[in-house]
């Protein structure tokens, strides 16, 4: 289990896919960058723009961000896409999405590169699972407001009926209590 949360560390959110970087998965792996990378690009065919992309300079500072204030990775990309902490990289990492990482089973033959591959695949299908339950939550949540918008309605409803009783209460006392006029015996 630390494992899948240690994966699931290294899980971001880009160009609205969750994705891993490439150096991420190299240490995971076991390898350096350079060799994924390479065996990459031998197999180009099976990574198509919707499995792995090249990260923007603006993707990479806005990546600082999320990294920076996550308490678990202390990394720090430098100006120009170089990176303390990965080896200083002199290129844009390039994003893996789940299918690019799925793809990456077929590239990499180590023993490691397939238990971890089975460790990260569990990381995606977890996080998949906490943004269900999320969305759940929110769904019920947007329910519940929904019923208790009604109870205002019909507490609001109560309160003017309840005032109405109490103004025409008043009004009898009003009429009983007031000064005869007239006979009186």
């Amino acid at each position: 289990m630390e494992i899948i949360r240690s994966i699931q560390n290294r899980i971001y959110e880009i160009r609205g896919e969750r994705v891993m970087l490439d150096r991420d998965l190299a240490a995971l792996y076991e390898i350096d960058t350079k060799s994924l990378n390479l065996s990459v690009k031998r197999n180009i065919k099976r990574f198509p723009s919707d499995f792995m992309f090249q990260l923007t300079k603006e993707e990479i500072d806005n990546l600082r961000f999320q990294i920076e204030t996550s308490s678990l990775n202390n990394r720090v990309i430098l100006e120009g896409g170089a990176s303390k902490g990965w080896g200083g990289a002199r290129y844009l990492p390039y994003a893996f999405t789940e299918q690019g990482v799925a793809m990456l089973s077929g590239v990499l033959h180590s023993d490691k590169a397939i238990s971890m591959n089975i460790a990260i695949m569990r990381a995606f299908v977890e996080i998949r699972h906490i943004i269900f339950k999320q969305n759940d939550l929110k769904e019920q949540l947007r329910e519940i407001k929904e019923r208790l918008s009604e109870h205002d309605v019909q507490l609001n409803h109560i309160y003017d009926a309840m005032e109405n009783l109490l103004d025409e209460k008043a009004a009898e006392r009003k009429w009983e209590q007031r000064e005869r006029i007239g006979f009186r015996k």
